[in-house]
């Protein structure tokens, strides 16, 4: 099927005008996209918002070489054309998709390996919220970071995208789970999800109630998302043989630290970004994640959070929302 025979030649789309604060993202039209031999192009009914889409529109994090420049990283939607060399996927299927891009948009290309199919019971919105977070968890915090059944697990911003999905997917693995958010509301709701500790960073020491909490012996891995002002805190808060994952640096991205206790405690320090990895690493992560995360999510153990929604068009608002961090999970923009 010809995308020409069957589509609008143009779509409304949200643009980046300038690098700069929420309001420079405005709505545009551009021509709709036509699938290369491997890509899905998608009619998108709802988007996620994303840290690093916030980034991008800030001027700091470019999209990777020949991916557009359109923000959006996530997208659910129908199969409105295939490339010419997928066999997995038809047009009228149900997806959700990890995007290089231009999610904010009617239309978006995915690389078919990067598609996934609907969970069960889940509306679009639920299903738009699943790739960006569970991917990135997923590689980070069981791959990366070998998070193992009885070990005691540290995510910072548990009330987060990221952080309310890694507290589901540590629990579901068997893992004791600790957490930091920014209110005694926010860790209530840490807790509900099955934390077994939240922490409140803004009144709380949290190296020091996690000292306490463990009796002094340390977590096992830490997903942190904070970067230079909590390493050295973190670095002190590891267990013998723990492992900190480093997934963003909101609060910087340079620090100077004690290599001492690193040594002394055979610790690891690693880290990584999704966006750059190549087409086959995300394809094999979105297999693990069908293999491993898709029963629970078609069986309801474990879901996404969704805050709040936007129509595409208010995308400033939503991120004006999401860099005021008063949300608890996710937040979406519809089609």
């Amino acid at each position: 099927m010809s995308p020409s025979e069957t589509l609008p030649q143009t779509m409304t789309v949200i643009e980046i005008s300038e690098p700069g604060g929420p309001e420079v993202l405005i709505p545009a039209q551009r021509p709709t996209p036509t699938p290369g031999a491997r890509d899905i192009l998608i009619k998108v009914s709802a988007a996620g918002v994303n840290r690093p889409d916030a980034i991008q529109r800030a001027g700091h994090y470019p999209p990777p070489p020949g991916a557009t420049d359109l923000p959006g990283l996530e997208v659910a939607g129908t199969v409105a054309a295939i490339g010419a060399d997928v066999s997995e996927f038809s047009t009228g299927d149900e997806v959700c998709a990890l995007t290089p891009g231009g999610g904010y948009a009617e239309y978006c290309l995915a690389p078919a390996g990067h598609c996934l199919p609907i969970p069960s019971g889940f509306t679009m919105v639920q299903a738009a919220g699943v790739p960006e977070t569970y991917f990135t968890v997923w590689h980070n915090v069981f791959h990366r970071g070998a998070l193992a059944k009885d070990e005691t697990f540290l995510v910072h911003g548990g009330s987060s995208g990221i952080g309310t999905t890694a507290i589901q997917l540590a629990k579901n693995a068997g893992a004791r789970v600790i957490t930091t958010a920014g209110s005694d509301e926010k860790c209530q709701f840490c807790e509900t999800l099955g934390a077994d500790k939240a922490i409140n960073y803004r009144t709380e020491d949290w190296a020091a109630v996690i000292r306490e909490f463990t009796e002094k012996k340390g977590v096992d891995l830490i997903l942190d998302m904070v970067g230079a002002r909590y390493m050295q805190k973190n670095i002190n808060s590891l267990a013998m043989d723990g492992r900190i994952v480093v997934i963003g640096f909101l609060g910087g991205s340079k620090a100077e630290i004690d290599f001492s206790r690193v040594m002394v405690r055979r610790q690891t320090i690693t880290g990584s970004t999704l966006r750059p990895q190549s087409d086959t690493a995300k394809s094999d992560i979105a297999a693990a994640l069908k293999a491993n995360v898709w029963p629970i999510l078609d069986n309801g153990t474990v879901k996404p959070i969704i805050h709040q929604t936007f129509p595409l068009n208010k995308a400033a608002d939503a991120h004006a929302l999401m860099e005021s961090s008063e949300h608890i999970g996710k937040i979406m923009l519809v089609l």
